[in-house]
Order: structure tokens, then sequence, then C-alpha cells
């Protein structure tokens, strides 16, 4: 941060492309620029929000608009805009302009990170998307001194107390509303997780259930599968547990997966990450009681769920274990096809090597993030496998993040 004691403002500074993280990058006296709350081609004034002199790079928020880009609208979160939370940076764009900019984050990191040169990705919308309002089921707040439900802005440990959460499922943006005005009586500091499920609202306060007995909740995924074939799942998950965020994304990525691997009765599946089992399950289906799959996580909690989700498909090995560790052995046995949804930190160099090692004819890789994705899509290119498909959705809309499915054939 600058040491006066106001933020420095750049002026009438030109915005350039857009960058991962929810920045464009702009350039001043030499000096590159992260700018937030920005959009290709806009010229704008900056208020610097870390500038020290021995930077290699300088942050700063668009705070006034001199030449605005067409793709600029009223951004659908205020609270969210400069100098407010963290969450909602790309809210002052369209829709259609914040997938393009996702579609060039992620073409740029793969070409630069994982120096692939692939036919350009396109960010996809979810099914039945209108405004990108009301679709996560799950936010993580934290209580401020005044007792109130807040949230960081970017990059700071500052709170600031929410108004509104218009990009929550209507039971959570209702839930804020009300504690704003009735107040709180949880104590300052405290992290509070507010789950919308099948099982109805879940909070949890330090990872307690507030008025509950139950820590853990319900979900219900239909999926179609490749035989046309829409069943229906029944998930537990551990409240503070992982699962996906926008409401409509278990159904889409079960079944973006499950049309990708294009798995015949009979194979046997590897699944790295398998969490509670929301792709485990349609991945066992798919295969049938001929086939097997054999699904690696590391979570106590979610292969303890895992292991009553799968209770119907005796078919369906749940390995507990480190994956890094645990994936060697397991591949060693031979498999068809490859699952992997590893978190945002990517499954690094052991598990690929694993992955090369036992040949499966086919991968399937969703990611969180475009650069670690980069880094792992790069080792397989080099072990021989080629991308046959790669496609993005915009499970997050409103923000920088980005989902993608990426699939790759072994070498013929």
């Amino acid at each position: 941060m600058t040491s006066s004691s106001e933020p420095a403002v750049l002026h009438e500074v030109t915005v350039g492309d857009p960058a991962h993280g929810g920045h464009a990058v702009a350039r001043h006296d030499g000096r590159v620029i992260f700018v937030r709350h920005a959009a290709p081609g806009e010229v704008v004034d900056v208020t610097l929000t870390e500038d020290a002199p021995d930077a290699r790079f300088w942050r700063g928020d668009a705070t006034r608009v001199h030449q605005a880009s067409p793709d600029r609208v009223r951004h659908v979160w205020p609270e969210a805009g400069p100098g407010g939370v963290g969450g909602g940076e790309l809210g002052h764009l369209t829709l259609e302009a914040q997938r393009a900019w996702k579609a060039a984050v992620v073409n740029d990191t793969l070409r630069r990170i994982g120096k692939l040169e692939l036919t350009d990705v396109v960010v996809d919308a979810v099914p039945g998307e209108t405004d990108g309002l009301g679709t996560r089921t799950r936010i993580e707040l934290v209580v401020d001194d005044a007792g109130r439900l807040a949230m960081h802005p970017h990059r700071s440990h500052d709170l600031i107390a929410l108004k509104t959460m218009p990009l929550a499922v209507p039971e959570i943006a209702e839930h804020v509303r009300r504690s704003r005005e009735r107040g709180s009586r949880l104590r300052p500091g405290a992290r509070v997780e507010l789950v919308r499920s099948a099982s109805g609202l879940l909070v949890l306060v330090d990872g307690e259930s507030l008025g509950q007995a139950r820590k853990h909740v319900r979900e219900r995924v239909l999926v179609t599968g490749t035989d046309g074939e829409t069943r229906r799942y029944e998930f537990r998950v551990a409240g503070g547990g992982f699962w996906q965020v926008h409401h409509g994304a278990p159904r889409l990525l079960a079944e973006r997966v499950l049309a990708a691997a294009e798995l015949q009765p009979g194979e046997r599946v590897v699944e790295a990450y398998s969490g509670a089992g929301l792709l485990t399950l349609p991945l066992a289906d798919a295969v049938g009681e001929t086939g097997r799959v054999v699904a690696i996580e590391g979570d106590d909690a979610a292969v303890r769920n895992a292991r009553r989700n799968a209770h119907a498909h005796p078919w369906i090995e749940l390995v507990h274990g480190d994956v890094a560790s645990a994936i060697g052995a397991t591949t060693a046995e031979g498999a068809d096809v490859v699952v992997l949804d590893p978190p945002r930190a990517g499954a690094g160099a052991a598990v690929v090597d694993a992955i090369l090692a036992a040949r499966p004819r086919r991968v399937v890789y969703v990611s969180c993030d475009p650069a670690s994705l980069a880094r792992d899509l790069a080792l397989l290119v080099a072990g021989g496998y080629a991308p046959r498909d790669l496609h993005a959705y915009d499970l997050f809309p409103h923000t920088h993040h980005v989902e993608t499915v990426a699939v790759l054939d072994a070498p013929a």
C-alpha cells in the first residue's frame, strides 16, 4: 500500500488485455499494473492498492472511467465494486463479455504456461442461466467487530459488513438480509458458512451447526447418461465439505464427464480426488456391474460419506489416501479411463506420471484453475497424450473463476 495517508491515483490509464485473477493489464511509465473493475480498451483512473517502489508490478482499482467499454453495465452487486468486498470482480460487465474474458484467459494460459496450441476454448453458460444471479448454494463469511456478517476486500484482512448477497440462492440471500436487520450475537471473528441443499439451509459457525444437531446435508442430482436414461442420485455431504457451488454445476459436470469418457460396460475407471462421489456414482452406472470404478480421496469425511453414497454400487472401490501416494498402486492394475478433478493446485507430476504409466485410453481432467491445468496438460502431452477436446463452463458468474473439462487420448 502506498505510504501516504491517501492512496495514489494514476490518471487516464489505458487498460489492456485480461489476466488470470480478475485483473486487466495496464502499463504506466514502464510499470505493469494489474487493474480490477476495468475492461480491455477502457481509459480509467486507477487508485493504487499496492505500489511498493521495489515491486515488479502494482495493483489498483479503476475508480473513474473516462472512456467506457461497450461491455460495461451497472454493477450487479455494487458492494463488490471498487473498494468493496471481493467475489464479484467482473460484475460490471455483461455476461457475454465475462465469458469472453474468461475464454481469453484460459487460451492465453494454455499457450503461455502449457506451451499448448489448441483450438480456441469457449466458455459456455450453465443451461438455463439468465443473469448469473441467485446461483451460489454455499458462501463463507466472517463476523465483524459489530457482530455483522461480513466479507474481506480483495487481498485484505479488513472486513466489510454485507447488506446484500445477490449472487447466492434466495435462502442464503434472505438470511444475510435478516442478519443485517436483526444483528448477531456471534463472536467477532467467527467463520460462518451458509449452505443451501436439499436438506434446507444449514448455518455452520466455526464448523459447528447453529441450532441444529446435523453437520451434514443431502444433495440430490439428476444425471442423464449417454444411454439417454436419467437417473436420480442422492448424496450425503459434509456441511463444510466440498461440493460444487453453482446449483446447476453437479448435473452439468457429471453429464459432461460421462459424455467425454465414452465408457463401455465392463471397463475399469480410476477416479482421483473423488470427494463424496458426485462423479463416482454416474461413472459406476456407465460401466455397469461387470465394470469397476476405483475412487481415490484423501479427505476423511468425504470418504465416510462416499461409502454411504456408494452402498448400492458394490463394484465401486473406495481408496482412502493421498492421491499422489495411492494412485500408482491403483493404476498399476490398469485403467481404461482416468477421471480427475483436483483442487486448485492441480494434480502435479507424481499423479501425472502414474497416469502415464497406466496408459488409459482416455483421460478426463476437470479443473477450476487454468494455470495448474496448463501445467498438468503439458506433462500429459509430453507423455504422448493428444488433446481431444477442451470446454470451459461459467460456473462462477460475475467472478473471474472458470471450470474446464479437458479430454485427452492415448497415443495410437
